[in-house]
C-alpha cells in the first residue's frame, strides 16, 4: 500500500483546452487547502487556549464544542481537491503498481469514473442538506451557532472534488489512446522507492541523497 504522491501538475505542458482548465484548477484548490490548514491552526490554538482557560481560570470558551463540530467539514473536506491533485489519497497500489501503459490508464479511468458517480452523489445530498439547514434556521445545540455555513462548504469542496476528477478522467483518457504523451492534468504515478527519495529530499534537502540515500 502506498499514498504513489507528488508530482504537481504544475509542471505540465502549458497548451491545449485541458491544460488551462488544469490550471484554472490549481489555485482555487490551492486556497481551498490554505483555508483548511487555518482553520487546523486556528483549532490548535483554541484547543490551547481551552485548556489553559478552563484550568487555570475556570472559564472555559463558550461553545467549544459547538465551534469544534462546525469546523470539522472545512479541515475534513476543502483539502480534498488538492489531495486528489498530488494523488495523495490513500491507495491499494499492490495490483496497480503492476499494471503498465494502457492497462494502467483503464484502471485509471474506471476508477476515475466510480470515484465521479460517488462523489456526484455526495454533491447532491450534501446540498440537499445545506438547504434544509438554511431554510429552517438549524443551529448548534449548545451555543446556537448557525449551521448552514458549514453544510455548505461540503458541496462546495465535493464541487471542486468532482472537477478535479474530470480533469484527471480526460487526462487518463489521453494516456489510454497514446501512453507515450506527457501527462496533462493528472500526477505522475511513483514507485514507492521514489515517493520514499521525494520525502527525504522534502526533509532533509538534496544532498543526502547525493551522499548514498534512497535514490528513485
Amino acid at each position: 500500500m502506498g499514498n504513489g504522491r507528488v508530482i504537481d501538475t504544475t509542471e505540465k505542458s502549458n497548451t491545449g483546452l485541458l491544460s488551462k482548465l488544469d490550471r484554472l484548477a490549481i489555485p482555487i484548490e490551492n486556497i481551498a487547502n490554505f483555508l483548511a490548514g487555518v482553520a487546523i491552526f486556528v483549532l490548535m490554538f483554541m484547543g490551547s487556549a481551552q485548556v489553559i482557560l478552563r484550568t487555570v481560570f475556570n472559564t472555559p470558551i463558550a461553545g467549544y464544542i459547538d465551534l469544534v463540530q462546525l469546523a470539522m467539514a472545512s479541515m475534513a473536506f476543502l483539502g480534498a481537491a488538492y489531495c486528489q491533485r498530488l494523488n495523495a489519497h490513500i491507495r491499494m497500489e499492490l495490483f496497480v503498481g503492476s499494471l503498465k501503459g494502457r492497462a494502467l490508464w483503464a484502471f485509471e479511468i474506471f476508477s476515475t469514473l466510480a470515484a465521479l458517480f460517488i462523489i456526484a452523489v455526495l454533491i447532491l445530498y450534501g446540498w440537499d442538506h445545506f438547504v434544509r439547514s438554511y431554510e429552517s434556521g438549524d443551529t448548534t445545540i449548545d451555543a446556537e451557532y448557525i449551521v448552514w455555513p458549514s453544510k455548505l462548504l461540503v458541496p462546495v469542496a465535493f464541487a471542486l472534488w468532482f472537477f478535479r476528477l474530470m480533469i484527471q478522467l480526460i487526462g487518463s483518457i489521453n494516456m489510454f489512446i497514446d501512453p507515450d504523451r506527457e501527462p496533462v492534468g493528472i500526477a505522475k504515478i511513483l514507485h514507492v522507492s521514489e515517493v520514499a527519495s521525494e520525502e527525504i529530499k522534502e526533509t532533509f534537502g538534496d544532498e543526502i541523497t547525493d551522499k548514498g540515500g534512497v535514490q528513485s
